[in-house]
């Protein structure tokens, strides 16, 4: 596991009409780029690495803007939200996963009493939320990445099946006896919340945020292949299996995000609903394989290596995204990129600038 936490070691510059640098919620290199997404927008943000300015490891500025629409034919409007909560780069491809979550409204310090109450009664679903797709990362002769809506190589972006309020997941789970029952909660109420996205050739982790039952926190495990227009469920095995639940013991934590690195898993969890709280980056040894193995449509994993502890305060510096860097961009053994929402007064040092963390394996 990482043990050196570098505060404050990444620098990133975004333009003025950037939504993501307030509420970062995804990550992924691809060399010496790095792809963003915060959730409460409907685009994938580029940066570029820059030389340091003020003592950090590594400054990204931003280069460029893909609105979502622009590369995929989105069930919502252009501009509804997306709530972007997962993200991974994998042979060419940039993957991106949806809350799929309601949202409900909260009150506000300016509305009385019963306006508030009311408030407290909307549940309302963001047109772009329900939104599992890959994306095509074509690099131009200058080495510059950008996605596509269709690469020279024909590769297309695609989406799951679906629409607004209904797609191929979401039916998958309207009769799972674990997670049906939550799908009308609002994800802050400890509903369906996908904030996790690892990916395995067709294989998919996604990881929940809630429900969280009894102190396990849930991992399913599906799989996608293009077919026609869309990116459609397929079969994990012979058997037919669409499906694979891995409850995972986290301490009664959620899972903020995933990623692969060789075999091993690594997620980083956190508070459910909007509770503050601890933040740990949990390590599962030889995941992979034990699920390409692994013949149960449900199992239970508790063997994790001592987690690793994250800074957060009240109200502000969650932890929602982490990437491993890629070699050679940073001095030692392994270095992970941890970025966090809400950032408070000292990871902001001036206008549409964020700071991020490193963890270090020396």
């Amino acid at each position: 596991m990482p043990h050196t936490h570098l505060h404050h070691a990444v620098r990133l510059e975004f333009g003025a009409d950037s939504l993501a640098s307030i509420n970062l919620s995804g990550a992924a290199f691809s060399g010496d780029w790095l792809w963003l997404v915060g959730d409460e927008s409907a685009a994938v943000e580029l940066l570029q690495r820059r030389e340091p300015v003020e003592g950090e490891i590594l400054r990204y500025v931003q280069a460029h803007s893909f609105p979502l629409s622009t590369v995929l034919d989105l069930a919502g409007e252009p501009d509804d939200e997306a709530d972007l909560e997962g993200m991974a780069v994998c042979d060419g491809w940039l993957w991106l996963v949806g809350s799929h979550g309601l949202k409900r409204k909260n009150a506000k310090a300016e509305k009385d009493d019963i306006a508030n109450a009311k408030r407290l009664t909307r549940i309302e679903l963001d047109g772009n939320r329900r939104l599992l797709a890959r994306i095509p990362i074509e690099t131009s002769s200058d080495g510059t990445p950008s996605l596509v809506r269709e690469a020279v190589d024909g590769r297309r972006a695609l989406r799951l099946k679906g629409g607004v309020e209904r797609n191929a997941l979401m039916d998958l789970l309207a009769d799972d006896p674990h997670v049906a029952p939550f799908l009308a909660i609002p994800g802050k109420d400890n509903g369906f919340d996908i904030e996790g996205l690892a990916v395995d050739g067709h294989r998919l982790l996604l990881g929940l945020r809630g429900p969280v039952l009894r102190g396990w926190t849930l991992l399913l495990e599906t799989a996608v292949e293009p077919q026609g227009q869309w990116l459609r469920l397929v079969p994990l095995d012979g058997e037919g299996t669409l499906l694979k639940k891995h409850f995972l013991q986290l301490g009664g934590l959620g899972v903020r995000d995933l990623h692969f690195d060789g075999d091993d898993l690594f997620i980083l969890a956190g508070p459910t609903m909007v509770l503050d709280g601890d933040i740990r980056l949990f390590r599962w040894t030889d995941a992979r394989s034990t699920l390409k193995n692994n013949r149960q449509t449900v199992r239970f994993e508790h063997a994790f290596v001592d987690p690793v502890d994250l800074p957060h305060t009240p109200g502000h510096d969650r932890a929602e995204a982490f990437c491993e860097v890629p070699a050679g961009l940073v001095p030692g053994l392994s270095n992970w990129l941890v970025l966090y929402d809400a950032p408070g007064s000292q990871r902001r040092p001036a206008e549409h600038v964020v700071l991020g963390d490193l963890l270090r394996r020396d």
